[in-house]
C-alpha cells in the first residue's frame, strides 16, 4: 500500500553542488527536519510550503513525494511489487503518465528497462481490475512517477513539479552552451542579490542571467509561467485547489516593479542578443531591460555593480585559442573598468580560471549540463 499520506517526506532534487544553497532555500519556504544529500535536499513539509516549493523555488529541478520503498533486487521483484500496489490512488484510465527512471549499484543496471517494467506492471493492474489501461504521454503526461532504484532498493514516487522545473517557460531561443536556468539562480543567490544593485552581462548569450535577475528582483515565482495553467501537484493523492489557488495569489500579491535599468546586458553576436529580446519579453518587466550588441572590450566598465556571465569555453564551441582570449580580455576589461563591482564568472575548464589574471575570492565546482565548470567569484578594487 503506499504511504503517501502517513509523512510528509519530500525529495527536492538538483544539480551537484547546489545542495547547500537548496537547503537554505528550502527552510525560508517553511520546509521543516532537512537533510542536505547527494543531489538534492530530504526534508518533511506540509501541503502549503509543498506548493510554495513548487511554484517558488529556483533552485530544485524536481519536486519528489516518495510513494513506496522496496527491496529490488530484480526484475521480478520490480514488476511484482509495484502491480501489488493500488495504482487507483494516484491515476485512473482517464489519465496519461509516463515514467523517470535512475538506477545506481544495483542488479538492475539499466534505468529505461526499469522504467518499462513499472509501466508494464502498472499497465497490467489496471488491466486486471478494470479491463482498460491508462495511456503513456512522454511529453505532457497528466502524472509523473520517478523511479530511483539505488542499492538495491526502490523507491516509487510522483514528480509533485510535473516534470523539470528548470524549464521556466520563457525561453523560446536559444545559442550553442546556454547556462540552465537554475544555475543562473543559484549563481545569483549565491551571491545574495536581490536586486540592491545593478546586474550586468558582458556576453549575455540567450539571457538567461538577466531572465532569472528580473525574476528575483521583481519577486516572481520561478514556476509563474510553468504553474499558469494546471496545478503541478493536481496529481498528488490530497491535492487541495482552494490551498493552491491561495498560495499562488500570495505570490502574485507579493510581485514588486523592476526600476528601469537594474538589469543590463550586451553580446556581441546579433543572434544572441535577438535570442536574449525574445526571452525576456516573456518575463515580467523584460521587454524595458537594456539590450545591445557590441563588444565588451570595447565599453568603458561597469562600476558597482554584480557582474555575472557564461563566456564561451572551447568545449562545445571547439575553439581553445579563441576562448583562452576571451577569458584573458575579460580579466583586462574586469580590472581595467569595473571597479567596486563584484563579479561571477562561469569557466568551462580549471585552466580557464588562470586565464583571467585575477585571483578570485572564491571558487566552486558546478556543472552546467553535462559540463564540468568552475564558478569564480572576483572582487574588483
Amino acid at each position: 500500500m503506499f504511504d503517501y499520506q502517513r509523512n510528509g517526506n519530500v525529495f527536492a532534487k538538483c544539480a551537484g553542488g547546489l545542495e547547500e544553497l537548496l537547503a537554505r532555500e528550502l527552510s525560508a519556504l517553511g520546509a521543516q527536519c532537512i537533510e542536505p544529500l547527494y543531489l538534492g535536499v530530504s526534508y518533511q513539509t506540509d501541503p502549503r510550503t509543498l506548493y510554495r516549493t513548487v511554484l517558488e523555488s529556483r533552485l530544485a529541478s524536481h519536486v519528489l513525494a516518495p510513494l513506496v520503498t522496496f527491496e529490488c533486487q530484480s526484475e521480478h521483484d520490480l514488476y511484482n511489487c509495484t502491480k501489488q500496489l493500488d495504482w487507483s490512488v494516484v491515476l485512473d484510465c482517464e489519465r496519461t503518465f509516463a515514467i523517470q527512471s535512475h538506477v545506481s549499484d544495483s542488479r538492475i543496471t539499466h534505468g529505461q528497462y526499469a522504467a518499462q517494467k513499472m509501466k508494464d506492471a502498472i499497465a497490467d493492474w489496471f488491466v486486471d481490475k478494470e479491463g482498460r489501461r491508462p495511456s503513456v504521454d512522454r511529453e505532457n503526461p497528466d502524472v509523473w512517477f520517478d523511479l530511483n532504484i539505488r542499492r538495491n532498493n526502490a523507491t516509487i514516487s510522483i514528480d509533485a513539479s510535473g516534470g523539470a522545473m528548470h524549464r521556466r517557460g520563457y525561453r523560446k531561443e536559444s545559442v550553442a552552451a546556454p547556462m540552465q536556468e537554475t544555475l543562473a539562480a543559484a549563481i545569483l543567490t549565491g551571491a545574495r542579490w536581490h536586486g540592491e544593485r545593478p546586474l550586468y552581462d558582458p556576453m549575455c548569450g540567450s539571457g538567461t542571467v538577466l531572465a532569472e535577475g528580473l525574476l528575483i528582483a521583481g519577486n516572481v515565482p520561478a514556476g509563474w509561467r510553468r504553474c499558469r495553467k494546471r496545478a503541478p501537484t493536481a496529481a498528488l493523492p490530497d491535492f487541495d485547489q482552494a490551498l493552491w489557488d491561495r498560495v499562488k495569489a500570495d505570490a502574485e500579491a507579493a510581485q514588486v516593479e523592476v526600476p528601469a535599468g537594474l538589469v543590463r546586458g550586451s553580446d556581441l553576436d546579433r543572434d544572441a542578443v535577438k535570442a536574449t529580446r525574445t526571452n525576456l519579453r516573456r518575463v515580467p518587466g523584460g521587454s524595458e531591460t537594456q539590450l545591445s550588441r557590441v563588444d565588451f572590450r570595447q565599453l568603458d566598465g561597469v562600476q558597482d555593480s554584480l557582474i555575472v556571465t557564461n563566456p564561451p569555453y572551447g568545449v562545445r564551441l571547439e575553439d581553445r585559442e579563441t576562448a583562452f582570449a576571451i577569458y584573458k580580455d575579460l580579466g583586462d576589461w574586469l580590472k581595467r573598468g569595473c571597479t567596486g563591482s563584484t563579479a561571477w564568472v562561469l569557466c568551462g575548464e580549471k585552466e580557464l580560471v588562470g586565464a583571467l589574471g585575477l585571483r578570485p575570492k572564491r571558487k566552486v565546482p558546478l556543472r552546467n549540463g553535462g559540463i564540468e565548470c568552475t564558478l569564480v567569484e572576483l572582487e574588483l578594487y
